[in-house]
């Protein structure tokens, strides 16, 4: 399946089934609507950093956007039909593992090239998302607000999607790394 026209597909999906216009879902998302709309066609091929953005302002993660709807989703995702997604920048390749049966947790492999940075602004979200990033190999930078880890192989960075987000890989070696998500509504707030 083409990429672009499964994204294409989603975002159109979920902005119609939220009663969102085009206008709406640009100014939620800061994404010009000429941008949504091309994207929506199937014409462009979005960043990593808009594709983000976009999920933040439909309330889902990410990883939800490469979701592949199906009438009664499988609680098994072969490899065959796991969805592979380059960013046309950085060159990262995210691979989505997770059968769609249980959207509360997603499990994504992501190559990440030598030299190369994305950066996410993470913005407020309906729901409370956690991510915990494990390196298989190689090493990278992640930045998460103020804070800044060096990862090597074995290690693992819990952290949630509230702040802004840069992954950096600074070796001469590609990286290769899980992202595991949970999802949860967030808990109320509460008042004095």
């Amino acid at each position: 399946m083409d990429i672009n026209a499964l994204i294409a597909r989603r975002v159109r999906a979920l902005r119609d089934a939220q009663g969102l216009s085009l206008a709406a879902l640009a100014e939620l998302s800061g994404v010009s609507r000429s941008s949504i709309s091309l994207i929506e066609r199937g014409e462009s091929s979005p960043t990593a950093t808009v594709l983000d953005r976009l999920s933040a302002a439909l309330g889902i993660t990410l990883a939800a956007l490469f979701d592949q709807p199906a009438d009664a989703p499988s609680p098994v995702s072969r490899v065959a039909d796991q969805v592979t997604w380059t960013d046309p920048v950085s060159g990262y390749v995210r691979r989505t593992l997770s059968p769609a049966a249980d959207p509360a947790l997603q499990l994504v492999e992501v190559h990440f090239p030598p030299g190369q940075r994305v950066a996410y602004d993470t913005s407020t979200r309906e729901h409370d998302v956690h991510q915990q990033v494990w390196i298989i190999e190689g090493g990278m930078e992640i930045t998460v607000g103020e804070e800044r880890w060096t990862l090597a192989s074995g290690d693992c960075l819990a952290m949630r999607l509230d702040r802004p987000i840069t992954f950096q890989n600074l070796t001469d070696q590609p990286a290769r790394y899980l992202v595991a998500l949970s999802t949860a509504p967030m808990s109320p707030r509460r008042t004095a």
